[in-house]
């Protein structure tokens, strides 16, 4: 499991009291592998519920963890006071010997010294709560304005954190990042017909980010309102363009989770499904998990076991590439480590999650996707879906008919339903307008949740899609 010293120079400050601590804990280790995660942050949170300032506050907070392998058991401690480093080390060691033998291996990363730390524009720690909770008010004033909005959701959160990653290899990173983003909800309700519309920003670039969205805040509350007076959708096959938010929701949520190895790892029928080299799609097609694009809400240096991340093709051309891995699952299955194993917090053992994820754009402009569809949906945004193995199902936030290549009347209750292998092989046109979309939301995957990412994609259009009301 040794591999070779990879040193990184970046800008680094003194990290030394804390580097003897850890170097001195894993001194006492009884184990084939052990690593140390410390996590020290400080946060702020606002929220608004229709008129009322539901909550506001800062917060600080400081914990590890300890995860042990001995002979194919793994033991795992998380704490609060990391002076007692040592005990939790031995405790973990101790766990891991009494798991019963499952012939785990991990394989060889390399042995890495860095100190990472976030670019913002501007660092959310220097404005005041007084400023952020204005700003909040204003967009929730905005969203308000309209007599047909019933109540709102506005919120707003930054974090601050400085992660400490140590191993029995001899790795030591340091990694601190700054996210700050804010959500806009605005229901509205004509008698029993009661709608939403939703928006989100959310990255690692800054507070600048979060500022000047009131035109955003007019958007949703017209989207919301709209909805009202629009006819609910006729159930059946459409030809659909979907937003690239949507094609990023479906990219993530229908395809990305069953990219994650240690999903096919036990699912023996996803194993056969899953062929390395087997064709998904046209030649047109690729989709990418990619945790190097700074800035972006899934951007990590290092995953949680201090592997570099990377762009990896999950499909390529239309042909199915790679999956996603942690040291343990590539041991598995006899690859290379991909660096998606994530942990949402120290508390937490890492899992094989995504970063940021996508569909690569295409040549297709929109206005011409459009006009090459005689009658079919124009899906846009998401209110969220559900998953099983191979099956989806995703509500639209918004629609429209299309007829005649031109977009009609607006219609509502849209939910998409499908296979998402028959899906991909359906999709005919991808666009050339990728977008990422980061926001307050996240993934959620083995009780971690929101674990930070992004995902998004163009426009694409998809043939024989099953629509049907709410």
């Amino acid at each position: 499991m040794s591999g070779r010293i990879h040193q990184v120079h970046e800008k680094r400050e003194n990290n030394t009291e804390m580097e003897k601590l850890i170097k001195d804990a894993l001194k006492s280790a009884k184990a084939d592998y052990v690593e140390i995660r410390i996590q020290e942050g400080r946060g702020t949170g606002i929220a608004y519920v229709g008129k009322e300032l539901e909550s506001i506050g800062e917060s600080t907070a400081i914990g590890g963890s300890v995860r042990a392998l001995v002979k194919g058991g793994w033991g795992f401690v998380a704490f609060n006071d990391i002076e007692n480093l040592s005990y939790y080390v031995k405790m973990a060691c101790e766990q891991a010997q009494l798991v019963e033998n499952k012939d785990i291996l991990l394989a060889e990363t390399d042995v890495i010294r860095d100190h990472i730390k976030t670019k913002v524009d501007i660092d959310p720690a220097d404005i005041s709560l007084t400023d952020k909770h204005d700003l909040c008010h204003r967009y929730n004033n905005i969203i308000l304005s309209s007599k047909k909005i019933q109540t709102t959701s506005v919120r707003y959160v930054d974090s601050h954190s400085t992660q400490y990653f140590a191993n029995l290899e001899g790795s030591f990173i340091v990694s601190e990042n700054i996210f700050c983003g804010v959500s806009f909800m605005a229901i509205a309700k004509d008698g029993m017909n009661v709608q939403q519309a939703y928006d989100s920003v959310g990255d690692l670039r800054g507070y600048k980010n979060v500022g000047n969205l009131e035109m955003v805040c007019e958007e949703v509350t017209k989207r919301a309102v709209d909805l009202l007076s629009a006819k609910p959708v006729e159930g059946g096959k459409y030809t659909v363009i979907v937003d690239p938010k949507l094609c990023g929701v479906f990219t993530h949520e229908a395809f990305g989770h069953l990219s994650e190895a240690d999903f096919i790892y036990e699912n023996e029928k996803l194993r056969e499904i899953m062929k390395i080299g087997k064709r998904f799609g046209s030649d047109d097609l690729t989709i990418v998990d990619d945790g190097t694009r700074e800035g972006e809400a899934g951007y990590i240096k290092y995953d949680s076991e201090g592997t570099p991340s990377q762009k990896t093709y999950l499909i390529k051309n239309g042909i199915l590439e790679s999956r996603l891995h942690s040291r343990e699952t590539a041991a598995k299955m006899d690859e290379r480590p991909t660096g998606n194993s994530r942990a949402i917090s120290y508390a937490h053992e890492p899992i094989v999650r995504m970063t940021n994820t996508y569909m690569e754009p295409r040549d297709w402009a929109f206005d011409d996707m459009l006009a090459s569809t005689d009658d079919g949906i124009y899906a846009i945004g998401s209110l969220g879906g559900q998953t099983n193995t191979e099956m989806f199902t995703f509500s639209a936030e918004e629609a429209y008919r299309i007829k005649g290549g031109k977009l009609c009347e607006n219609i509502r209750d849209v939910v998409l339903t499908g296979n998402v292998f028959e899906t991909l092989l359906n999709i005919d046109a991808i666009g050339n307008d990728l977008v990422l979309f980061g926001g307050l939301g996240g993934c959620g995957k083995g009780g971690q949740s929101p674990l930070r990412v992004s995902d998004g994609g163009p426009h694409i259009r998809i043939r024989n899609v099953t629509i049907g009301g709410r």
